[in-house]
């Protein structure tokens, strides 16, 4: 096995992902997915005035759902354009949130700071798995729990990125994010931690397979990167497999689009 493999060069990695969520507009595809930070909220048992942190928050679906139990969040992420627009909601529904920029590898924050931290399909994409796990435990105090959505290796999702890694292979010794979508690796990540995983589908709707492709080519990081990085024969495959993808996965019917993407929805007490 190469040096390569065995150490990753894991900043050189971040910058990279960090250009990568930087390009097209998550928070268009985020804020379809509010549904899936209330769920989480209600599994995590938020009570008001508890300390939460929203780590890899994006623009903010689970920072939302805590405030509007009245906790006190603070929410994070490493691209400030995403905080911007968590903070502009936040604004618009008069919520009191904190919002600081922050590397979920390296959290400013002290240990046991928190009552509860979440990360909805967010942390699950850090480079250093290991790393971004212990940070999350470490800033949790005992008792408290720590909230995760995580797309699973096999779901809709999932399948988008391994087709993504087809034309667009990962960093040599980069695991792939979709392990923490599976209860052994969590179990791996959070050794000694109490931790508790059931399956939960969020519905994608859209118009039709050509209007997803569409929204997530424009402004999700990892297909809007992709596309960008392959010449037009390679871009018009990806298009082809994709398409296919959406059109054997769709339940909608014809004149629109439903797809069911499964994620892990996980709990995780500190011991």
């Amino acid at each position: 096995m190469s040096t390569a493999n065995l150490n990753p060069d894991y900043a050189t990695v971040k910058q990279r992902q960090q250009a990568v969520w930087s390009a097209g507009d998550y928070a268009i595809i985020g804020t379809t997915l509010q549904i899936v930070g209330e769920r989480l909220c209600e599994a995590v048992d938020i009570h008001a005035g508890s300390n939460v942190l929203d780590v890899a928050a994006g623009n903010g679906n689970a920072t939302l759902a805590a405030a509007r139990r009245f906790a006190r969040v603070t929410s994070t992420d490493y691209v400030r354009a995403l905080l911007e627009a968590g903070k502009q909601r936040a604004v618009a529904e008069r919520l009191d949130v904190d919002f600081q920029e922050a590397d979920a590898e390296a959290l400013p924050f002290a240990d046991g700071a928190f009552d509860v931290a979440l990360s909805t399909f967010g942390i699950m994409f850090t480079p250093n798995q290991e790393k971004a796990a212990a940070e999350l435990t470490r800033v949790v105090r005992t008792g408290g729990k720590i909230g995760l959505a995580n797309w699973t290796p096999d779901g809709f999702i999932g399948q988008v990125l391994k087709l993504v890694g087809k034309y667009l292979p990962p960093p040599a010794g980069i695991k792939p994010a979709t392990l923490w979508g599976t209860e052994g690796r969590l179990r791996e990540l959070f050794a000694g931690q109490e931790v508790a995983a059931s399956r939960r589908n969020f519905m994608f709707r859209y118009r039709s397979p050509e209007h997803w492709l569409d929204v997530f080519q424009r402004y999700y990081g990892p297909t809007n990167r992709a596309f960008a990085s392959l010449d037009p024969d390679k871009q018009s495959d990806l298009k082809a497999e994709i398409l296919k993808l959406l059109g054997d996965a769709n339940e909608g019917g014809k004149g629109t689009l439903k797809i069911p993407g499964e994620y892990l929805e996980v709990v995780i007490i500190k011991r």
